[in-house]
């Protein structure tokens, strides 16, 4: 029986620098700064664990300054960790493992602020009966489903990444935050 070794397909630099790009355009338009994008994808797609200052600016054809405020964008959502090296004065800088779902938490309290708004902006439209009131309480009710349907799409994501990994399922979020006022967003 003959064994193959599964080849390890080559990376496309050009194509990892168009994708770092273009989902820095596509968070831009959505209000992400564009140089904190390139700065998550560009460590996103680099095969090293972390990269300093220097390696982002030489890959992003960027200013140390742009680089800078950047990373410390990145680090005050926590998406980025600054890791000192010894005996150096220069940083390193990782990806957080995970950052996606962990911003994505960090950030559910801006859905109860939302629904929070809109509740007082339908009150002040004179309730759901009127045109704008109506409006404005779908945006509090749908605002109000994203964040009661968190905690399950949480378990869901946890049991499939371990799944993937080959683990036992983790203990599932939703019944211990089931309760608004302990939910961890």
């Amino acid at each position: 029986m003959e064994h193959r070794m599964a080849q390890r397909r080559q990376r496309d630099e050009a194509a990892l620098r168009a994708f770092v790009e273009d989902m820095a355009r596509l968070l831009g338009d959505w209000g992400f700064p564009r140089m904190a994008g390139r700065v998550v994808f560009t460590l996103m797609a680099a095969d090293e664990r972390s990269l300093s200052a220097g390696e982002l600016a030489d890959r992003l054809s960027a200013s140390p300054a742009a680089i800078s405020g950047a990373v410390r964008y990145l680090g005050h959502l926590g998406m980025v960790n600054r890791e000192h090296v010894p005996g150096s004065r220069r940083d390193r800088y990782r990806l957080v493992d995970d950052s996606w779902y962990e911003v994505t938490v960090a950030k559910m309290t801006l859905l109860k602020t939302l629904a929070d708004a809109a509740a007082q902006g339908a009150e002040a439209a004179g309730g759901a009966g009127t045109v704008a009131g109506s409006r404005l309480a779908d945006m509090r009710d749908f605002y109000n489903w994203v964040q009661e349907s968190m905690p399950t799409l949480l378990d869901q994501w946890a049991e499939l990444k371990a799944a993937k990994a080959g683990q036992p399922p983790p203990d599932p979020i939703g019944p211990a935050v089931a309760d608004p006022a302990v939910r961890p967003w």
